[in-house]
């Protein structure tokens, strides 16, 4: 698969990656045994950058993506994150709580080190400055690589660069969710390469999406505003007018849509997650969809329909 750089101090990964949330987190129960199968099936068809973090599952994730990776650990990056606390699902960055929650998350995924450490949300209680020396600690201890920030702002990964290099900032970023685009002057700036969450966004763009009903009650689907009947069927209109296109193309509407995120930087690096070999199979092969810039600018006419705004997190 092709490669892509994420800043400017040499970290360089697939052009897809693999988002580990859904093995353990957030859209119902899954099968350890068929997540497993799904991430070594990804690395099979040359992923070798997977994405997890402490919030998804308390450990439970970087456990499970630690022990599927573990025969090809020399052949992949890896990065977690820190930064929120299970009594509340609050943002916690203190520096006593990031050492802890990056030492165990070193052992849950039973690496010597994390390629790449975000924190994961910002902490309005914690200087930045305070958070990135933290992070800087372990990047000097040979435990952690590369540093990089998630759901934050512009200020924040301006100051937070200004201590250590940031290399990525992961952000929500699909047809659907195009808020993050204000950013990207910023990352051009300092060198900081994008890698986008929820790509497909939060399934809606798998060619598979249901109404909120059909998912289970702690699934996140019923908490997003797309699924609300007020916004439903305006935007399954958009997934018809996209898939319109995918189908012209002789692709899948999955694959138009990281196709989409793909053509938007080269810099860019998208995490699809799924629990399924088969799905993980048609998203890679995503990384060799080339779309014009009649297409491009057709997906970019159609996000302005989408109704609803995005989740964070």
């Amino acid at each position: 698969m092709q490669q892509r750089t994420l800043g400017r101090q040499g970290l360089t990964v697939s052009a897809i990656g693999y988002g580990a949330m859904g093995t353990t987190f957030a859209y119902g129960p899954g099968d350890d045994t068929e997540s497993v199968a799904a991430i070594r099936h990804a690395h099979e068809l040359g992923v070798t950058h997977f994405d997890t973090a402490e919030l998804y599952g308390w450990g439970t994730g970087e456990r499970l993506l630690g022990a599927a990776l573990a025969p090809i650990r020399d052949e992949v990056t890896i990065a977690t994150k820190f930064g929120f606390t299970p009594e509340a699902y609050a943002p916690d960055s203190r520096p006593e709580h990031i050492r802890q929650v990056v030492d165990a998350s070193l052992q849950n995924l039973g690496t010597d080190s994390i390629d790449l450490l975000y924190q994961h949300v910002h902490d309005p209680a914690v200087p930045i400055e305070d958070v990135v020396g933290v992070m800087q600690e372990f990047v000097q201890a040979g435990k952690v690589r590369y540093l990089g920030l998630s759901n934050t702002d512009a200020d924040q990964i301006r100051r937070a660069h200004a201590v250590h290099p940031i290399s990525a900032f992961q952000t929500e970023y699909s047809v659907f969710s195009r808020e993050s685009e204000a950013l990207f002057p910023l990352v051009d700036e300092l060198g900081i390469g994008v890698v986008a969450y929820s790509p497909l966004a939060r399934g809606f763009l798998s060619g598979a999406v249901q109404p909120a009903s059909a998912y289970a009650a702690d699934d996140i689907r019923q908490q997003l505003e797309w699924w609300t009947p007020e916004h439903f069927d305006a935007n399954v209109a958009v997934v018809t007018a996209l898939t319109e296109i995918a189908d012209a193309k002789g692709i899948s509407l999955s694959q138009l849509a990281l196709a989409w995120v793909l053509a938007k930087r080269a810099d860019l690096v998208p995490i699809p997650g799924s629990r399924n070999p088969g799905r993980v199979a048609e998203n890679v092969a995503a990384a060799e969809v080339r779309l014009t810039d009649d297409e491009v600018a057709r997906i970019d006419a159609l996000s302005r329909d989408v109704r609803g705004k995005r989740a964070m997190g």
